[in-house]
């Protein structure tokens, strides 16, 4: 659904805040002495933004309703919103969708979803930025198979294994979720210890990505472990490979998988092709570096602990000329970090969003 920029402004707005109070320190989780008395007013925060979010999500199905009864043609191209409209409103469906259950959804969608796709594209152009020689690499599988005659999709990523490998080693060292937890159903013994029923389990996908038992020289950002002939070749993100699970495994795994599979290296190498990347003041000893030390910050999903900038140049060359309004002489300042909302074209005018939004 397309939203007004003051709903839009909004959204973002909330989404931000949800993924800070997700991440925040509660004492309350530590001290049971101090539960219910909300000391570091997180409770109150957590009301207030439902709160805002209730609104926004109540004004934005009476604004799909109100368009749904204008437009006669219901042929036309659905979003997401009118597939949950109509599904509330069929009375033959299996599961009934009231409107608290289509909130909860699209809510869903606002912070589970943005956060963590935004943070892993942030992340993924940092260990870029910070290994050229890696994002070279990037620019000559884009040339070679997407070509500079057409702009890169989501059909492309299939065939770009290198950007693929791209994805799987930041997920290996910055994965959007820190731990996977699962609960016991059943007594179970690991290694002498036994983990009674009803236990709850964490299992650290952030360390486990970093054990040297699996991954040599576990802190660098080397995606070649994932190309052919590389020790990761087989090892694949989507939870067969315990060694690899930043989306967790089994039937509770991130529902989300899929798409992020696909969305996620779409949108940097759009962004790759697109843009050429310039790092503000690169260090002149030559050495890695420039987006930052990759410092994570305490969130729904691991951030950067302070907003890094960029300055990308729109490069003609590498895009079709037909959906631009073309300037040759553009520089767009801006800071590619966006909590929740993926990268920040709020400066980049119509031209940057033509060319990522197309």
């Amino acid at each position: 659904t397309d939203l007004p920029g003051d709903m839009a402004d909004a959204a973002h707005d909330c989404a931000k805040q949800v993924a800070e109070l997700v991440g925040a320190f509660n004492l309350e989780d530590y001290v049971p002495l101090c539960r219910g008395w909300d000391l570091q007013g997180l409770g109150r925060r957590t009301r207030g933004v439902h709160a805002k979010f209730d609104a926004l999500l109540e004004t934005m199905i009476k604004n799909k309703g109100k368009e749904r009864r204008e437009v006669a043609d219901k042929a036309n191209a659905k979003d997401l919103l009118d597939i949950l409209m109509d599904a509330a409103a069929d009375p033959t469906a299996e599961v009934k969708l009231t409107r608290d259950s289509i909130k909860a959804f699209v809510l869903d969608i606002f912070t589970a979803g943005s956060d963590t796709t935004a943070t892993t594209v942030e992340w993924m152009m940092a260990e870029l930025l910070n290994h050229p020689h890696c994002l070279q690499k990037l620019r000559t599988e884009l040339d070679a198979v997407v070509g500079r005659s057409q702009l890169v999709g989501e059909p492309d990523v299939a065939q770009m294994p290198y950007l693929q490998a791209v994805l799987k080693e930041t997920l290996r060292l910055r994965p959007p979720a820190v731990f996977a937890q699962r609960e016991a159903m059943q007594p179970i013994y690991v290694r002498g210890y036994t983990i009674p029923v009803k236990t709850s389990v964490f299992f650290n996908i952030f360390t486990i990505g970093r054990d040297v038992t699996w991954w040599e020289e576990p802190l660098e950002f080397r995606p070649e472990r994932f190309m052919p002939g590389g020790a990761g070749e087989d090892v694949d993100p989507k939870g067969q490979h315990l060694q690899l699970m930043p989306f967790g495994s089994g039937r509770r795994a991130c529902p989300g998988m899929g798409l992020a599979m696909q969305a996620v290296p779409a949108f940097l190498a759009a962004l790759v092709q697109c843009f050429d990347w310039e790092v503000p003041n690169p260090p002149l000893d030559g050495g890695r570096g420039g987006a930052g030390e990759c410092q994570e910050a305490a969130a729904c999903a691991p951030s950067h602990a302070a907003p890094s900038s960029t300055t990308p140049t729109i490069n003609c060359s590498r895009i079709p000329l037909y959906p631009l309004a073309l300037s040759f002489h553009i520089t767009l300042p801006l800071s590619y970090i966006s909590i929740s909302s993926g990268i920040n074209l709020q400066h980049a005018g119509l031209l940057g969003t033509r060319i990522l939004g197309r």
